[in-house]
């Protein structure tokens, strides 16, 4: 009888483990399937202030993209750097009146969901542009091919 309720407990617990394993592969596979395509998501009423969003996922280490974006913002003078939280991967910076914020999220070892936040005014065009043109920096520096969906 104990023999029994110990190979029942294993199996149950072989298929919990397998099925959590097999479900992470699968959102991996889904991470890397969209890798490099670039999505942007803007608003900016008529009245006031509005945002700007970008996200990207690439097939990098998460640790390279970080350093590789604060290198090419860096080495940017129209660009100064408000704040940086190397354990977060995640730089504030501000081009003028501009503000934005971009973070690095390691998905797994190789695979990083880059997302870029910005204000927008009545008195400034589209930062996402900017930061989108420093998205594909980014990726070119780091031989990922990345796309602005959409275009």
């Amino acid at each position: 009888m104990t023999i029994r309720k110990w190979l029942m407990a294993s199996a149950i617990v072989a298929t919990v483990l397998f099925s959590a394993v097999g479900a992470q592969a699968q959102w991996v596979m889904v991470a890397r399937a969209v890798s490099g395509r670039i999505q942007q998501m803007s608003n900016k009423p008529s009245n006031g202030p509005g945002y700007d969003v970008a996200t990207v996922v690439l097939t990098a280490n998460a640790d390279k993209v970080y350093q590789t974006a604060m290198k090419s913002l860096q080495a940017r003078t129209d660009i100064t750097i408000t704040g940086n939280d190397a354990k977060k991967r995640e730089v504030m910076f501000a081009k003028g009146a501009q503000v934005a914020s971009m973070q690095a999220t390691p998905l797994g070892d190789k695979l990083t969901q880059l997302v870029i936040a910005s204000n927008l005014t009545d008195a400034q065009p589209s930062s996402a542009s900017l930061v989108v043109q420093g998205v594909l920096h980014v990726c070119k520096e780091m031989n990922v091919v990345c796309t602005l969906e959409g275009q």
